[in-house]
């Protein structure tokens, strides 16, 4: 059946003109699905009852529209049942304006916003005036810490409702709203004063970072930009302002990251920017409080003007040709591999969608944008507003030459991986990337020894043999530290069993003796590899 507010709004001159500017296809599928778009869910509910306003339509016995503003305590718009709502009409109001059309003609339009989350509801229904001689309802509309006299109340039996586009709303807080927002920052505020002066205190002088790095791409940090409390964004610029290196959608760089011990250590940051741009590079970054240091050193001393000498962007995590349909799944700072790939497809005039979750929308990256630029190609999922990406029923409405792109957290990616398995998705139409791996934390410690090095390491069970490669001096060669690159492939000197992790060697290539130091490890306590 249709969906009801579709079924309502949506008249044959509503269709013609959204036929006549492009829009029918969009809403198409409005005309089907199950007939339940009249009835309160939990969701509804919750977002009715959070609110202290809203804005209410009738028509007169003229035909002329009325539109007018209803305020009170949070929640004086109640939830009767899950097709019924309702509301006290308090002293003070003299026109009787929406009273006196309701008379004549009892359809009623209201729209309840949520400008700090940028979300709107609304709801067609009829409505009719309360009794006065039924308490009860009169007494479950009142609101009993406001001062106001109730004169009337009013029930809407609920037709329709639809949830939204967030694109054109002017985010706007009330005082207590404000005060939540700014009550954590001043008490960060002073939390910083404290640590600066005992910092000075101490004389504790820090030197500001010229460059950093000495990979072959020189770049300079050109500019910095707060994308969401975590995540800062950085324009990275060829130095003499000539062209960089033209790249593709997926494209990743490594960008050189001194920790707070003073070692280098490279780490790879997706390339979030349009991939047709050679006048620069950006690249978005959450500092991680429970990382490995790298993210906060980062933030602390990036600033604008700093040399990164890089090495050259990479891309593991392509755009695949020739596909019908592209089904792009980001979650948290994931959006960072994926929002190139939807520039990209966008400026091909391709056919996608780009499916987005996360904590918040505050702290969802590129959410404002995006939804500025893709419009009904992107579907936001933040969490607290109740909003879950199911992978599985996603998946499972592709047509089969559909390909899938996805980057987020490993669990998730598990997950991703296993849905793909059980609906028998092509390996070829899925494609994933990550810049971490889990450490398994069923690993032990081993004996690593170097045969042509003749060196032997101790591996830690928290460590990957690479990073203990590295740690002992070894220049051993790698690049994505995730098992999709084969840079760091091996040859095992010896007839062990090894637990392989990465996604790139073929059986027959593991069959041959052949490892992926950065996320393979041996079933035993000693390993000796070629190197």
């Amino acid at each position: 059946m249709a969906h009801q507010y579709a079924k309502i709004a949506f008249t044959e001159t509503v269709r013609q003109v959204q036929r006549e500017q492009n829009s029918r296809q969009g809403y198409a599928s409005m005309d089907t699905g199950e007939d339940h778009n009249y009835l309160l869910s939990a969701m509804e509910a919750e977002f009715i009852a959070q609110r202290d306003s809203f804005y209410m339509a009738s028509v007169s016995e003229t035909d002329w529209p009325y539109v007018q503003h209803r305020g009170g305590p949070n929640g004086f718009l109640k939830v009767i049942d899950a097709q019924t709502i309702g509301f006290a009409d308090y002293k003070g109001n003299r026109q009787y304006v929406s009273t006196g059309n309701f008379r004549t003609n009892d359809k009623v339009s209201i729209i309840l916003m949520d400008y700090p989350n940028r979300r709107r509801l609304k709801i067609l229904g009829h409505i009719s005036q309360v009794d006065e001689q039924d308490w009860t309802t009169l007494a479950a509309l009142e609101d009993n810490h406001y001062r106001a006299r109730v004169e009337r109340g009013f029930v809407i039996k609920i037709s329709a409702f639809d949830w939204n586009c967030p694109q054109h709303i002017t985010p706007r807080y009330n005082e207590v709203e404000l005060t939540a927002l700014l009550d954590p920052l001043q008490a960060q505020v002073e939390t910083l004063k404290s640590q600066l002066k005992l910092q000075m205190s101490a004389n504790k002088k820090v030197d500001k970072l010229e460059q950093l790095g000495d990979g072959e791409l020189s770049l300079v940090i050109a500019g910095i930009r707060q994308l969401t409390p975590e995540i800062r964004a950085y324009e990275l610029r060829s130095v003499d302002d000539s062209p960089l290196p033209e790249i593709s959608a997926g494209a990743h760089i490594q960008v050189p990251v001194q920790l707070l011990n003073e070692q280098l250590v490279w780490r790879n940051y997706s390339i979030s920017s349009n991939p047709k741009r050679t006048d620069c590079y950006e690249i978005a970054v959450k500092k991680e409080q429970q990382g490995q240091g790298g993210s906060q050193s980062l933030h602390q001393q990036f600033d604008i003007g700093l040399r990164l000498n890089c090495r050259m962007p990479e891309n593991f995590f392509p755009l695949a040709k020739n596909r019908p349909h592209s089904v792009l799944i980001a979650a948290g700072i994931g959006i960072t591999a994926i929002k190139s790939m939807a520039l990209g497809l966008l400026q091909q005039h391709a056919s996608f969608e780009l499916h987005y979750a996360g904590r918040s929308r505050e702290h969802m990256a590129y959410a404002d944008r995006l939804t500025r630029q893709l419009a009904d190609k992107l579907f936001l999922y933040p969490s607290n507003e109740g909003k879950k990406l199911m992978l599985k029923s996603l998946m499972s409405e592709q047509k089969a030459e559909t390909h899938f792109y996805f980057c987020g957290p490993e669990a998730m990616l598990r997950e991703y991986q296993q849905h793909a398995k059980a609906l028998g998705i092509d390996k070829g139409r899925l494609h994933f990337e990550q810049f971490s791996r889990e450490i398994n934390q069923s690993a032990n410690a081993c004996q690593l020894t170097l045969a042509k090095s003749k060196i032997s390491i101790e591996v830690a069970a928290e460590q990957t043999l690479l990073d203990a490669v590295l740690a002992a001096g070894v220049d051993a060669p790698y690049s994505c530290m995730t098992g999709e690159c084969k840079s760091c492939v091996v040859n095992v000197a010896e007839n062990s069993e090894i637990e392989h992790l990465d996604e790139c060697l073929t059986p027959t290539e593991r069959a041959n003796g052949k490892m992926c130091l950065c996320v393979s490890r041996p079933k035993s306590n000693t390993l000796t590899i070629e190197l």
